[in-house]
């Protein structure tokens, strides 16, 4: 037996989760970008089904070593066993996917490996004049890395596994703005601003264009040919993969349905259960509308109240405006919750307001920040095109994605990565423990009262209709459910995407493009868009349970800290750790 052998079956679970990421950002130099590792930023990983079956055995090795550190004497400890649990979880749900093969047919408008390649450049320090030789390494790399991504959808061609025709046509329409070509769309398919990504220049010119002049040849160099391989692989998405996949469903069944659905929200659902949920949700949060419709517009129904705002309500000019008030909620938010519902460390403080890149989704999102807060945490508005911004559902928004959300959450498992483990505070994220809890943190604000006025508090309403409806339309159209007979829309009927676009379009304050974008999100990502409201569910029950537990002595303060310290867990794990606080 080596040295390194007999090290590894010594390893508590918490070591054995920190080797696992060690591991993991060799193969997956996207992800060491996310963690700021430098060594990362000059590679991309193996898309291939060579670079996936890697990944695959380096999480069942792990899982055989975690068999071994559990047995450990010192494996019992609190911090060891929530580790494990966490690490035993997400594994074994990754690998599921992986052996069902869906790396294979991973066509989305939000998230595939072509979506994570974009991405990991606007996350690429360039700061010096090594970080630009980094870009150039990294842009030089792309032709490989897609045409791995390509083979994946290759083989599943080959044995009959499909992308949906929806994402498909979308996704074609993305890599056109992506490489800056004429005649091009937005990510929903409609018509974007000057049909081009940015400046029409496509992403990775545009991306190189602020670099050294001194470098100037080998950026465009090199970006040309990234560009160029973007084209390519739309060409053969466009001439091959579409035609393949004409005709297919654009759903997935429930076999397949319940697989993702442990994946995003890291446990088994009761799927029919989560979908009446998502129905009492929807009837309890149409009440509340209506109500703060009537404030708005007596006689309004809550959507015509919402079309009024869009028009006549309070809104920011300008995108170098909208941002700076975007940042300002966020530091408003920071400056009033710090010390009285929770106790922030001062680089948890910070968080960035941007403008996204163009040519992504429709929807705002958060990047985390690295793990020395070199880069802090950042929230993303994609401005569709758009100078002028109604604020009703932003300040609600921004709570999610910013504070006391997702960047509260994300930065403060950051900044405890001594005490959790890098997995925990990292990789091992489950998305509806996230959502959940920048859900969880929405209704918070309302529960303060920060919501000022019936137009803020509506937009709100809408935003948390949106994630009932999601819940509704997500499960019920992948699994061609009935609609009940209470339902106002369509009662007795089965789920089609077609009635689940119109449902959601009737159901939203949100213009035709977003609505046509997140029904393509649901499509391409099952099981993922329920694990907000399904999330926020397991907080608040969760804070419910331990405020039983103790009583009069419960701490708000002391259990959202406690709370955001413990790293990541599946709904049901989390529920069982939040009631223990």
């Amino acid at each position: 037996m080596s040295d390194t052998t007999a090290q590894q079956d010594h390893q508590l679970p918490r070591q054995v989760a920190d080797a696992y990421v060690d591991a993991l950002i060799v193969l997956d130099p996207i992800t060491g970008t996310y963690l700021g590792d430098p060594a990362s930023a000059r590679r991309l990983p193996d898309f291939s089904p060579a670079g996936r079956a890697a990944l695959a055995d380096l999480a069942r090795t792990t899982l055989a070593r975690l068999d071994a550190a559990e047995r450990l004497p010192d494996a019992d400890g609190e911090a060891e066993r929530r580790c494990a649990r966490l690490l035993r979880e997400r594994l074994t749900a990754e690998l599921a996917v992986h052996d069902a093969d869906e790396d294979l047919r991973a066509v989305s408008n939000i998230h595939s490996p072509a979506h994570s390649l974009r991405e990991a450049f606007t996350l690429t320090p360039t700061d010096s004049d090594e970080d630009w030789d980094a870009v150039a390494e990294r842009l030089r790399a792309v032709p490989d890395a897609l045409a791995g991504y390509r083979a994946c959808l290759e083989l599943g061609l080959s044995k009959g596994l499909y992308g949906g025709p929806r994402p498909t046509a979308t996704f074609i329409e993305q890599l056109t703005g992506w490489a800056g070509e004429a005649g091009a769309h937005g990510e929903d398919g409609k018509d974007g601003k000057d049909g081009k990504d940015g400046d029409g220049s496509g992403f990775f010119t545009a991306f190189v264009a602020n670099g050294p002049e001194t470098r100037r040849d080998e950026l465009d160099a090199a970006a040309a040919g990234a560009t160029a391989a973007l084209a390519g692989l739309r060409d053969w998405m466009r001439d091959v993969y579409a035609p393949a996949v004409a005709g297919q469903p654009d759903t997935v069944g429930r076999e397949r349905y319940a697989r993702w659905s442990r994946y995003f929200n890291g446990t088994d659902l009761d799927l029919d259960e989560a979908y009446a949920y998502g129905w009492s949700e929807y009837h309890r949060l149409l009440g509340e509308m209506k109500t703060e419709a009537a404030k708005i517009l007596p006689g309004a129904t809550p959507w015509e109240a919402l079309k009024h705002l869009d028009e006549h309500g309070t809104h920011i000019e300008g995108v170098d405006e909208v941002r700076a008030w975007l940042q300002g909620i966020m530091d408003e938010a920071i400056e009033n919750l710090d010390g009285t519902h929770f106790e922030l460390a001062e680089r948890v403080r910070k968080v960035e307001s941007r403008i996204a890149p163009p040519g992504g989704a429709a929807a705002p999102y958060y990047t985390s920040p690295s793990e020395d807060f070199s880069r802090p945490g950042r929230t993303w508005l994609p401005t569709m095109g758009q100078t002028r911004f109604p604020v009703y559902d932003l300040v609600s928004t921004w709570y999610h994605e910013g504070v006391p959300g997702h960047h509260l959450q994300l930065a403060q498992w950051t900044h405890v990565a001594d005490r959790l483990s890098r997995y925990q505070a990292t990789v091992g994220i489950v998305s509806a423990n996230a959502e959940g809890w920048a859900l969880y943190a929405e209704r918070l604000m309302d529960e303060l009262g920060y919501l000022k006025d019936a137009e803020q508090r509506l937009g709100y309403l809408d935003c948390q209709m949106m994630r009932a409806c999601r819940v509704i339309v997500d499960i019920g159209m992948h699994l061609g459910l009935e609609i009940p007979a209470d339902s106002p829309y369509h009662p007795g009927e089965r789920w089609t995407p077609e009635l689940a676009e119109e449902f959601f379009g009737l159901h939203s304050g949100r213009p035709a493009d977003f609505v046509a974008s997140e029904l393509i999100r649901y499509l391409s990502m099952p099981g993922q868009a329920i694990g907000y409201k399904l999330g926020e569910r397991a907080w608040l029950l969760g804070r419910d349970n331990a405020r039983a537990a103790h009583g009069d002595s419960f701490d708000l303060k002391a259990w959202h800290m406690a709370a955001l310290s413990q790293g990541s867990l599946g709904l049901d794990d989390l529920v069982d750790e939040l009631s223990r606080l």
